[in-house]
């Protein structure tokens, strides 16, 4: 499985090779989409493979009769307003739009089709006007990133039944989470455990996170999903780990990197039916007709390698459960 995740990884880069090089005259006459995200190229190529594999299926190969526009934020919410705005400017026919790249494309925007991929409900926040009538200029795939909150801080307290106090990482500056707190503490509740908030928009703030976890006595870390902590992946993991801290992720990404513990959604489907429709709206489909998508899978992951290296066992109960299980 994991061989033929690499494999994508090198085609999705040879991808952007391939259009970075086409000749600029071709590409001119070739339908152009926006491709818009918070984070940077190296931590979601399998999201990105996916996509490409979706408009693969509807006809559209970057490089031969399409072409993408990528722009990466880095982490830095800031930069999405003007990037959302030099898509707009471009004329491109498509933007796809993830997490909080997602509303600022709406705000930049009435025209241009929008096709999103967001861990949040696109009504509450405005994108859509309904899940099966859009009736605006976007849909895309909702991945309903709340309602599995409280299942990963049970599969996390099943994990370390000890931890009588656990935590919870989220990004207090985003609006999408702002609910999040007050679901885990009812969760925690009937759990009969005591739950930390520990809030991050910064990166010297996730330190500090950390920091507090120890001193709180933290046994057992959840992180909220979220493209800022995507785009810090590795940071949270290395700090999980130097604070020999069992961590619970959103998806299996994580847990390939190093993490210990994920249970998501199965992004990489999201973002392959966020393709097809990117494909179905170039050939005169409207968004306003497509139905926002919703999840229908989830996975556990779980990486022995790194449970050996904290000390924690991974109970039977939650091994023959695991969709993933990395040696």
């Amino acid at each position: 499985m994991l061989l033929s995740r690499h494999t994508r990884r090198r085609e999705f880069i040879g991808l952007l090779g391939c259009a970075a090089a086409w000749p600029l005259a071709a590409r001119a006459q070739q339908p152009t989409v926006g491709f818009l995200d918070n984070r940077s190229p190296s931590t979601l190529p399998d999201f990105v493979a996916g996509w490409l594999k979706g408009l693969r299926e509807t006809g559209f190969v970057d490089g031969k009769n399409i072409a993408i526009e990528y722009r990466w934020a880095e982490g830095h919410s800031e930069r999405l307003p003007a990037l959302a705005a030099d898509l707009v400017r471009r004329k491109v026919d498509v933007i796809v739009a993830t997490g909080a790249a997602a509303p600022v494309a709406k705000a930049a925007t009435s025209t241009t089709p929008i096709v999103f991929v967001v861990g949040s409900d696109p009504v509450s926040t405005s994108l859509v006007a309904s899940l099966n009538r859009p009736s605006g200029n976007a849909t895309g795939a909702s991945l309903l990133t709340s309602p599995v909150l409280a299942k990963r801080l049970e599969l996390l307290h099943e994990l370390v039944p000890g931890a009588i106090i656990m935590g919870a990482l989220i990004n207090s500056s985003n609006p999408n989470t702002s609910s999040d707190p007050k679901q885990l503490q009812i969760a925690a509740k009937a759990l009969g455990i005591e739950l930390r908030i520990l809030g991050a928009s910064y990166e010297q703030e996730i330190d500090d996170a950390f920091a507090s976890a120890i001193q709180q006595q933290v046994g057992a870390l959840l992180i909220s999903a979220d493209t800022f902590f995507d785009a810090r992946r590795n940071q949270l993991i290395s700090l999980a780990g130097r604070a020999a801290l069992p961590a619970c992720y959103s998806n299996r990404v994580y847990v390939v990197a190093g993490g210990l513990l994920s249970y998501g959604e199965d992004r990489e489907e999201s973002y392959h039916q966020a393709g097809i429709y990117v494909g179905r709206i170039l050939k005169g489909e409207k968004p306003a007709d497509l139905p926002v998508m919703q999840p229908t899978k989830f996975e556990l992951a779980i990486n022995l390698k790194t449970a050996r290296a904290l000390g924690v066992t991974i109970p039977g109960t939650i091994l023959v459960r695991a969709d993933a299980v990395i040696e």
